[in-house]
């Protein structure tokens, strides 16, 4: 008798807890769909991003872009960048603006009060979905600047989870050190639920507004294991699509972690001395050294003449790089020197002013440089084309004087000579180049090749064969 009842309280045991476990591993399995279905996909994931080294990229200050400074007035101007050629939008963030210890003006777009809203300078999520599908329409790929190093002050973080910041012996959140960038607070990337958050934030954007990929800033100040974590997760959600991660920094351990791209810091800060008078050589050694560590040949680092920063704090291409013209030659050897090139708005129509990002500083659209602006365009145009500049293997050439290299895919080969000085300049053609006859990419001329070539003052010539 006490056996059987026993057994049967065994029994009675097994089926509860048999029933008990079934339950469980259902809620178990509840709770995953639930975090995968967090986010609802909106609209279908834009299925022609292109592949890292067919790239080119307009950058977007949306303060400036338009009189309205707002999401509205991007995607009104979305056929002029349409025209120029580029495949990637990069639009600077997107994000409510921190007022707690504000850098002046409207404040710093890039002092992040809240990762998953819209800043309403800017409009609705609405009218960045409505901008990020028209931009998809018109073939290009949209991405989106993110903070992840620092927040702003008046972030809810700072009180709800002071844990997510770096802080100094007496408990006090610190600002990034060594930067000065007084009007943020600096992240903490030891705290595992602080990553998990950065993520989730980074999930939310790709889901919410069907974007393509990001532009990390300030990339060199976070660690590359949690680069690795972030894109691996990223990834998995754009298994179908390509996605895009540029890292603004230098480090090449980005490349490993997942960036496509890094971006080329390097090579303007020597644009700038070359034509300060230095040697164009030192552009040639410059690229060397990025990709000295750089196995992955789809790998890319972003080249311009301009950004929102130096622009800003160094001035415009007309400004830097010996005017108008000398301006177009740095940024042919930007845009084919084994790189992806970047155009920051209102560059390709001339402008030669210095914009602000802290406060709405509308571009004038009607001051346009035709001729420019069609030398931008053929410039991409080519690239678009070109197998070789995209995708090929770079030879440098150059002399003291000029930027002198090939790109070779194949059996297409281009052949790009850069006058970088404001003179005529005599070229002694490499043995290879001598007596040899090629085709001008733009015009579709013939062009015979001699020992010798004179190029006038910011002359540039692309050749193919």
């Amino acid at each position: 008798m006490l056996k059987d009842i026993t057994m049967k309280n065994y029994i009675n045991i097994l089926i509860l807890f048999l029933f008990t476990g079934t339950l469980f591993c259902c809620q178990n399995d509840d709770d995953a769909t639930a975090t995968a279905n967090l986010y609802k996909q909106y609209s279908m994931p834009y299925a022609n991003v292109p592949v890292s080294e067919d790239a080119s990229i307009y950058q977007v200050n949306i303060r400036a872009f338009s009189e309205a400074g707002n999401f509205q007035g991007v995607t009104d101007r979305l056929d002029y960048i349409q025209s120029l050629g580029v495949n990637v939008l990069y639009l600077m963030p997107i994000y409510p603006v921190g007022v707690e210890r504000s850098a002046g003006g409207l404040g710093s777009p890039y002092a992040v009060q809240d990762y998953k809203a819209v800043n309403p300078e800017f409009g609705t999520l609405e009218d960045l979905r409505t901008l990020v599908s028209a931009a998809h329409e018109k073939g290009m790929a949209v991405v989106l600047d993110f903070v992840a190093n620092h927040t702003a002050w008046d972030n809810a973080w700072i009180t709800e989870h002071p844990e997510y910041y770096q802080q100094d012996a007496d408990g006090n959140i610190i600002v990034p050190p060594g930067t000065g960038w007084n009007d943020v607070a600096q992240l903490n990337y030891d705290n595992q639920e602080l990553r998990s958050a950065i993520i989730d934030a980074l999930t939310y954007w790709l889901y919410t507004a069907n974007v393509d990929g990001y532009r990390m800033d300030a990339a060199d100040y976070v660690p590359y294991t949690f680069w690795s974590e972030a894109i691996t997760t990223l990834e998995n959600i754009k298994s179908d699509e390509n996605l895009l991660m540029l890292a603004e920094g230098t480090r090449t351990d980005h490349f490993n972690s997942g960036f496509d791209y890094t971006f080329g810091f390097d090579f303007f800060g020597t644009m700038e001395r070359v034509f300060e008078g230095e040697p164009v050589t030192l552009l040639q050694d410059s690229n060397a050294t990025m990709y000295a560590d750089v196995y992955d040949d789809s790998k890319r680092v972003v080249k311009y003449t301009t950004n929102h920063d130096v622009n800003l704090s160094d001035g415009t291409p007309i400004e830097l790089f010996g005017g108008v013209k000398g301006s177009i030659a740095a940024f042919v050897v930007d845009a084919y020197m084994q790189s992806v090139p970047m155009i920051y708005n209102g560059q390709a129509i001339g402008l030669n002013e210095r914009l602000e990002f802290f406060t709405k500083d509308p571009i004038d659209w009607s001051n346009v440089n035709e001729d420019l602006l069609a030398e931008y365009k053929a410039i991409i145009a080519f690239r678009n084309e070109s197998t070789a500049i995209r995708r090929g293997k770079l030879a440098s050439y150059s002399s003291d004087d000029i930027a002198t290299f090939t790109m070779t895919a194949g059996e297409e080969q281009v052949l790009v000579l850069s006058n970088l000085r404001n003179r005529d300049v005599k070229y002694i053609l490499p043995a290879g180049f001598q007596n040899s006859t090629w085709t001008n990419a733009f015009t579709g001329e013939s062009v015979s090749l001699n020992t010798e070539l004179n190029l006038e003052s910011y002359k540039y010539l692309i050749l193919t064969k």
